[in-house]
């Protein structure tokens, strides 16, 4: 794929990455292995309080072909076929779910140097028609992410984006919800060394006049070792470790605190992630 600005999904993704991603509120194990023609299956179980939910994954890779198969507890199959490159900076994906009927969808995504674009399809008589594109280069990047629900004639959401980069930092504002939301974030690498940097978002919904602030940071303390760590106006904190056991193997461990309600339990999030 040709680099460039990515998709409008990219926008702001450093800083929610950082503010957002392993934290886990429940236990979750998951297991990978690959047989001898090398299908790469990987189960997953995961605890959420007295419930238990699982599945299974299978992918296939085939040249330019990825398809991922997904059977869940509640035997819904999820299948995704991915083609890699049909045409020069193209990747076309193809997913359904059995039984739902109405899930079939269709997306082509483009990479350029200076733009990318996502197109997704419906695959039924009223179909939603979804069109996201970003342009820019390495310091600004402009886009737009945009639904359009035939049925109704109605658009389902249009969103606008705007992301900033330096050689140490990434700032972004995105319009969402319809122009009710706008939300500012930035990511900042303080060493590369350690991996250590900080991030924030701030969130102001139009309709609710609400504010949600949320900043975080990350640290290495040697190269199979993080810690992170984040707070919101609401009073919760959070924080994790995260520790590579072995080659491709995580082991995760969560927890968040409500400082305004100290008094009540915390709540603990264990994550296995084994690649034998």
């Amino acid at each position: 794929m040709a680099k460039g600005p990515g998709l409008y999904s990219d926008i702001g993704k450093k800083a929610r990455d950082l503010l957002y991603r392993d934290y886990l509120g429940d236990h979750k194990f998951t297991i990978t292995t690959y047989t001898a023609n090398g299908v790469a299956i990987t189960s997953t179980g995961t605890k959420k309080g007295e419930l238990f939910l699982a599945d299974v994954n299978t992918q296939l890779k085939n040249n330019n072909i990825t398809t991922d198969i997904k059977v869940d507890t509640n035997s819904n199959v999820y299948t995704t076929i991915t083609v890699d490159e049909p045409a020069p900076g193209v990747k076309g994906i193809f997913s359904f779910i059995v039984p739902d009927q109405k899930s079939g969808k269709v997306e082509l995504q483009y990479f350029h140097e200076h733009a990318g674009i996502s197109t997704s399809l419906g695959l039924t008589a009223t179909p939603i028609i979804n069109f996201s594109g970003v342009a820019g280069n390495s310091t600004a990047i402009f886009g737009t992410d945009v639904s359009f629900d035939t049925a109704t004639g109605n658009f389902a959401k249009y969103n606008a984006g705007v992301s900033f980069t330096t050689s140490d930092l990434i700032a972004s504002l995105t319009l969402n919800d319809k122009g009710d939301s706008l939300t500012a974030s930035y990511f900042h690498t303080v060493s590369p060394l350690t991996n250590t940097a900080v991030g924030a978002e701030l969130s102001h919904r139009f309709s609710t006049n609400e504010n949600t602030l949320t900043i975080g940071t990350q640290h290495s303390l040697d190269p199979l070792t993080t810690l992170k760590a984040r707070v919101n106006n609401y009073g919760k904190a959070s924080a994790l470790i995260q520790h590579q056991c072995c080659p491709k193997s995580l082991v995760t461990v969560s927890g968040e605190v409500d400082t305004r309600a100290i008094e009540k339990s915390a709540k603990i999030g264990l994550g296995i992630a084994l690649k034998p």
